[in-house]
Parts: C-alpha cells; sequence; structure tokens
C-alpha cells in the first residue's frame, strides 16, 4: 500500500467497530422513498387539476417547489452537515418527510397539499447530502465504489419506477393513495435508522454565515426557479418572469462565489475545485445529466403526444432502462473499485454518443421494442458514467472537504436538471415551430404530430453533441489518489 492509501486508511480506524452494512441498508430504504417521490405524483398532475379545481400552470407548482426547495437547501446542507450528527440529519430529515407525505395524502385543498410538498422537499434535500457524506466517512476510498454504487441503484431505480408505480395505484385508488402507499415505509425508515444508524461524521459547528446562506438561496433558488419556469411556461424565455429571476439569480451566485472565496469558514468551500478530478468529474457529470434529461423528458412527450401511448404505457416503455441502470449501478460500483474509472467512463461516453444519435433516427413509425432497446443502451452508459466519475472525483478530496464536494455536486445535478428541461424543450420548440411554417397543413394531427417527431429528433441531435464533449473530457480522466491529511 502506498503513502496515500495509508494515510487514508488511517482516517476509518476509529470507524473499525461500527458496522457499515445496516447504515449502508438504513440509507438506501430512507433514500429510496423520498427520490421515489420525486416522480411519484408527476402522472397525477392532470387528475389533481379536476379535483383540486386549479389549472395546469398552478398544479405544476406540486413539481416545481419540489425542485425549487432541493435547489436552495442541499448547498445550506454542506453548513448542516458540520453542524449535526449523522443521526440528527438524518432522522431529522425523514421525519421532515414522513409529515410533508402524511400532509399531503390529508390535504383538503392545493394549498395544503403544495405545503406538504414543500415539507417533503425540505427531507429529501437533507438527504441527498447526508446520505452521500455518510459513505465517505465510513468507507475508505478503495472500497467506496461498491457502496456509491448502492446508492446509485437508489437514485436512478426510484424516479424510474415512479411513473409506473404511479400509475398502477392511480388505475385502483385516488391520488391520495400515492401518499398512503409511502407513508408507512417513511415511518419504518425512521424506526430503522433510530436502532441501527451510528454518528460517523464531525461535528464542528463553524460560523453561520447568515449572508452567504441569503445570496445562496437568492442564487440558487432564481437559477433553478427561471429555467424550471422557462421549461414549464407558454411564454419561454420572453417572460418577465423568467429572465429576470435569471438575472437577480445569476448577480446573487456571482456575489456568493467570491463571498465563499474570501471566507475564512466559507459556507460552501469552492476550494474543492482545487483538486483537478473533482473539477472534471463535475463537468462531466453536468453535461452527462444534460444528454440524461433530453431523454427523460423527450422520450415521454414523443409516447404520449406523438405515438398516443397512455402515461401508464409510456412509463412501462420506459421502466427496463431504468431498472437496468439501477441494477447495473452496484456492478459498475464494484468495477470501479477493481479498474478504477477509466475502463468504465470512456467506452460509457463512446455508447452514449451511439445511442444519442441512435435517437435521432426515431420518428412516428419507430415500435415500443426499438425505443426500449435504445433506452435500455442509454440507461447502461449512463451507469457507466455517473457514479464511476462521481466517486473518483470525491476520492480525491481531504476529509474537510466531504460535505462541501457532496453539497456542491447534487447542487449542480438540481441546476443541471433544471437547466437541462428548459434547455431542450425549447430547441424542441422551435423545431416543432420551423417544421409547421413549412406545412401546407399546420392544423392538421398528422402534421401535428410529425413537427413534434421533428422537435425530438432535433433535441436528440444537440444532445449528441453533449456527449461527444463528454468523450472527450473522458479521456483526460485519471484515478484520483486519497490526499495525504
Amino acid at each position: 500500500m502506498n503513502p496515500a492509501n495509508e494515510a487514508a486508511g488511517a482516517q476509518y480506524k476509529d470507524l473499525e467497530n461500527i458496522k457499515r452494512l445496516p447504515i449502508l441498508i438504513t440509507l438506501v430504504i430512507g433514500a429510496f422513498f423520498s427520490i421515489l417521490n420525486e416522480t411519484l405524483l408527476n402522472i397525477a398532475l392532470v387528475d389533481l387539476t379536476v379535483d383540486l379545481n386549479v389549472p395546469y400552470n398552478t398544479i405544476q407548482w406540486l413539481s416545481t417547489s419540489y425542485l425549487l426547495v432541493v435547489g436552495i437547501l442541499i448547498p445550506i446542507s454542506a453548513l448542516l452537515v458540520q453542524w449535526f450528527t449523522t443521526r440528527q440529519m438524518f432522522i431529522g430529515a425523514m421525519v421532515l418527510f414522513t409529515l410533508g407525505t402524511l400532509v399531503c395524502a390529508i390535504a383538503p385543498n392545493f394549498y395544503v397539499l403544495l405545503i406538504g410538498r414543500i415539507i417533503q422537499a425540505l427531507g429529501t434535500g437533507l438527504m441527498l447530502p447526508v446520505m452521500m457524506n455518510t459513505i465517505l466517512v465510513l468507507y475508505p476510498p478503495e472500497k467506496r465504489g461498491a457502496a456509491m454504487g448502492s446508492i446509485g441503484l437508489v437514485i436512478m431505480f426510484a424516479p424510474a419506477i415512479g411513473p409506473t408505480l404511479s400509475g398502477l395505484i392511480l388505475d385502483s385508488f385516488e391520488w391520495r393513495w400515492l401518499f398512503y402507499f409511502v407513508l408507512p415505509f417513511a415511518v419504518i425508515s425512521v424506526i430503522i435508522a433510530a436502532v441501527y444508524l451510528k454518528n460517523v461524521s464531525d461535528v464542528t459547528k463553524p460560523r453561520v454565515d447568515v449572508l452567504s446562506i441569503i445570496l445562496s438561496t437568492i442564487g440558487f433558488g432564481g437559477i433553478v426557479y427561471g429555467f424550471s419556469s422557462a421549461g414549464s411556461g407558454s411564454d419561454g424565455w420572453s417572460n418577465p418572469e423568467v429572465y429576470l429571476t435569471l438575472i437577480v439569480g445569476g448577480i446573487s451566485l456571482l456575489f456568493f462565489v467570491y463571498r465563499q472565496l474570501n471566507s475564512k469558514e466559507p459556507m460552501l468551500d469552492l476550494r474543492a475545485f482545487l483538486s483537478p478530478m473533482f473539477s472534471l468529474s463535475t463537468v462531466l457529470i453536468i453535461i452527462v445529466m444534460m444528454a440524461l434529461f433530453s431523454t427523460l423528458l423527450l422520450l415521454p412527450i414523443l409516447l404520449q403526444q406523438g405515438l398516443l401511448m397512455t402515461a401508464f404505457t409510456a412509463g412501462l416503455v420506459l421502466l427496463p432502462g431504468g431498472v437496468l441502470n439501477g441494477f447495473l449501478s452496484p456492478l459498475t460500483g464494484r468495477l470501479f473499485d477493481k479498474f478504477g474509472p477509466r475502463a468504465l467512463v470512456i467506452p460509457g461516453s463512446a455508447i452514449l454518443v451511439l445511442v444519442m444519435w441512435l435517437f435521432t433516427q426515431i420518428d412516428l413509425d419507430t415500435g415500443k421494442g426499438t425505443i426500449i432497446l435504445y433506452h435500455c443502451i442509454m440507461m447502461v452508459a449512463i451507469s457507466m458514467i455517473m457514479m464511476p466519475a462521481q466517486t473518483n472525483g470525491l476520492n480525491q478530496l481531504p476529509r474537510r472537504y466531504y460535505p462541501h464536494g457532496t453539497a456542491i455536486l447534487n447542487t449542480l445535478t438540481q441546476v443541471a436538471g433544471a437547466i437541462g428541461v428548459a434547455f431542450f424543450i425549447s430547441i424542441m420548440s422551435a423545431s416543432q415551430k420551423d417544421y409547421l411554417a413549412g406545412s401546407s397543413d399546420p392544423t392538421a394531427p398528422h402534421e401535428m404530430a410529425e413537427s413534434l417527431s421533428a422537435g425530438v429528433q432535433s433535441s436528440f441531435s444537440v444532445g449528441m453533441i453533449f456527449a461527444i464533449v463528454a468523450v472527450v473530457l473522458s479521456f483526460f480522466v485519471r484515478r484520483a489518489k486519497a490526499p495525504q491529511e
């Protein structure tokens, strides 16, 4: 063993008597149901507009608010993780999520339901960084791949089965059962955490910088809200609510970055970017997330509006790829531990380019089986890139940067998601308009469907460009060595 690994192993000598597996299982159970809830409600939005008597642009806040709160809270979690123990953070997050789920289940109107979703999001926003930070503290670098792969199973598998599970429940029950179904599992997770979860993090209680919290909230919240509004609103980028929010968010973010770089005790220590593999992994993950969202967003639209599938059928078409990705994540984690990141990230990026090109060829005549196959190939590529790149980048950070590194990655993933939705919807809409402008009968249903197909193809073409950039970056990836401290 080299000196770097010896130093890394010394960090874990005080954790030798802690049973890691029960802690990992506790984290996975809690995270699974909180992340599952992000997509569980999507298919029910149409039913909710009728039952709660609110328009669709209002009901969309049930999804937008969730993304917004998570995007705001994750940066602050880097501070909270250093103020509270692992048990306090995780159990607190799950109690919030459980309370929010109960409020949603019994909500008499839209506004109470929205409050419940916000409380749920508070729990999820605390959950993700705590989960990743605990894995980093608990496992030495040479064993992190498999553990992070288990987390990858949760992060990809839970949202993948959300729409399908939601469709099954809604076939027989009303929308409230979406929350009643989750509630007992959330309670069980709290009980398991109270029994098995141990404190593994360092509580240092750094100075609370109120101004940084305000700048972070306005900055990240403005960016996420602005892009989410652009993606879901009819006016798009021309809406003052969109571009003014983005401007205010961008300016606040610049001041936030300046303050963090000039603070002795930053809330979110951006000096983590001085680690080359962490910086490279962050950029690579953002690019891959942009390409991924082109698929997660565009395929359901094409399946439902172009190929006229029901939401439940569309969810079934996308289910095999999501399940495959979830089960491959632990495997790619173990392969990462054995062979390093390059053996996975380089071929994974190449496969991503190939499948994005295949997606540019789909049209209204493409069969379900072909789409399922392409989506499965896509998810194999994602499983080879995401967790190996993320784990490799975090491995290069000193232990004191773990809360900051996990917060940075989770925050930028949320921001990349919001940007991806808005960006690819804009491309699709522009291509649809161009197609219909040259059509002899733009109002004909067949022409509308063909314009959608053209818009989806254009968006995948841009997604392929992102994938090509990911291939170039993948050749610069090297196995990160644990720093000596």
